[in-house]
């Protein structure tokens, strides 16, 4: 029983590290869906199941060793968010509201991926050391965290003044930060270092 316990507090440890930028982008979500409709929360939160179930499984996949993670390309993933908050500065509507940069399932997956690419750097070698048991125990803290975040997430983006700052700056301030997610990504990654030594 001990054993347990310390396996489900080291997994949330290491789930709350990995993913404690994700609650920026939940939150956003969610103050989108509240005043632009979309993305719908239930997208949210089952965008997020899936995109951090994607990360575990292929984090899961590298361990066995089936499958070699080209680093530091994964950082090419933070064009997905750059090119989202673009696209929603260059189609803005007139009105006050944000506009909604990601408004489906799959899109808030595939930013929930963009955004935890290096969290497989982390679960590559934790779940090489974790027996199938101790293993099962991690995905379970896993599940519940996302659970957590999301409902963390939607209590941050409730307040009235949350809502209303995004009503009024909404048209600038989700795409920059999607595009500010995006460019922490690439530089994080190493990934701009490698394209330049290719470069040069």
């Amino acid at each position: 029983m001990t054993d347990l316990l310390a396996a489900a507090a080291a997994a949330a440890a290491v789930f709350a590290a990995t993913n404690i930028d994700d609650i920026v982008v939940l939150t956003v979500f969610f103050v989108a869906a509240r005043r632009a409709g979309r993305p719908c929360p239930w997208h949210i939160v089952a965008g997020q199941y899936l995109g951090i179930g994607a990360l575990v499984a292929g984090a899961v996949v590298v361990a066995a060793g089936l499958l070699v993670v080209p680093d530091p390309w994964t950082g090419l993933l933070g064009l997905l968010p750059i090119g989202l908050g673009i696209r929603a500065l260059l189609s803005r509507a007139d009105d006050d509201g944000p506009p909604a940069v990601v408004g489906s399932l799959l899109g808030v997956a595939g930013v929930t991926i963009a955004n935890g690419s290096d969290n497989i750097a982390v679960y590559v070698p934790v779940f090489r050391s974790l027996d199938p048991a101790t293993g099962l125990v991690w995905l379970v803290v896993f599940a519940a965290l996302v659970a957590v975040w999301c409902a963390v997430a939607a209590l941050r983006g409730g307040p009235p003044g949350v809502v209303r700052l995004v009503g009024r700056a909404g048209h600038w301030l989700v795409p920059a930060i999607f595009i500010a997610i995006g460019v922490v990504i690439l530089v994080g990654s190493g990934v701009l270092t490698r394209l330049a030594e290719l470069a040069g």
